[in-house]
């Protein structure tokens, strides 16, 4: 049996839900959608963690989460796991360890399920600009997700 549920809370950024399936986390967006309450363990957990992020109170994620992508997307995601808070690298940097090209880069970000606990905010252009980002407020809310961990752009 499948379970499904999500909660949505107010952050200084704007309302952010969770959705879960069988206990893992599989999606991190921000929304306009009214805020919702969950019983749900794990999706508290999340919802705490992320609120200590956004209040500058944590550097990393431990939510139990399986996001869905294809092989490529989550190779990609897990490279941007391992760019530590505070740190970003470039599309193209990225695309050389990864033997792939910038752009396929930006579009596993863009289809990136989990914002926040896998940073994609952490990726630049190679000039440091800063470059598309798929979430609710776009390139305002990628620059705001790096002014929390005290990156100057």
């Amino acid at each position: 049996m499948y379970i499904n549920d999500e909660i949505i809370f107010n952050t200084p950024l704007g309302n952010i839900k969770i959705l879960s399936k069988d206990e893992e986390i599989t999606r991190i967006d921000f929304t306009r959608n009214k805020t919702k309450k969950s019983n749900s363990l794990i999706l508290n957990n999340a919802k705490i963690q992320l609120k200590e992020y956004i209040l500058g109170k944590r550097t990393t994620f431990d939510i139990t989460a399986n996001p869905n992508g294809t092989n490529f997307q989550k190779k990609v995601w897990k490279a941007l796991s391992l760019i530590p808070f505070g740190k970003t690298v470039s599309y193209l940097n990225l695309s050389i360890l990864l033997k792939t090209s910038p752009r396929a880069i930006g579009n596993a970000c863009g289809k990136n399920p989990l914002l926040i606990v896998i940073p994609c905010h952490r990726v630049l252009s190679i000039k440091g600009k800063l470059n598309g980002f798929s979430a609710l407020g776009g390139i305002t809310t990628k620059k705001k997700l790096l002014e929390i961990e005290n990156i100057k752009i």
